[in-house]
């Protein structure tokens, strides 16, 4: 099993920002560009990734109580994932997004994560901000 976390303060309250991450018709916004999540029946989505050309059953629950974001694959295990927002004083808050990989295949690799992962965080601050729809 491999595991990867990366972090951001984002300029806005934690239920604000909890709000823009888990706002379904607004995933592809801030996840990896190569990600595309259809909805499906609640938890019940289906991600489609670009670069493998492929659909993967998964699953996404939002926790509001907690702040929290959990998705994983439904069928085969290969991935799980979770997005945490937590409230820091001044009216900003922090967001960690954590990836663990149960199967080496689905690993795209430490830079690839990295890069995705900072991505993200950075398009979900700038959803944050209110710089695109």
């Amino acid at each position: 099993m491999t595991e990867y976390e990366r972090s951001r303060t984002m300029p806005a309250d934690a239920g604000r920002v909890f709000d823009r991450a888990a706002d379904a018709g607004r995933l592809d916004r801030w996840l990896p560009r190569e990600l595309h999540v259809h909805v499906e029946d609640p938890p019940a989505v289906t991600v489609h990734e670009d670069r493998a050309d492929r659909d993967t059953p998964a699953l996404l629950r939002a926790r509001p109580e907690q702040l929290r974001l959990e998705w994983g694959t439904r069928d085969e295990g290969a991935y799980a994932g979770w997005l945490q927002v937590a409230g820091v004083e001044g009216g900003t808050s922090e967001v960690t997004v954590h990836l663990s990989f149960f199967d080496d295949r689905h690993d795209p690799g430490r830079d690839a994560v990295a890069t995705a992962l900072d991505s993200s965080l950075r398009r979900l601050e700038e959803q944050v901000r209110g710089h695109t729809g």
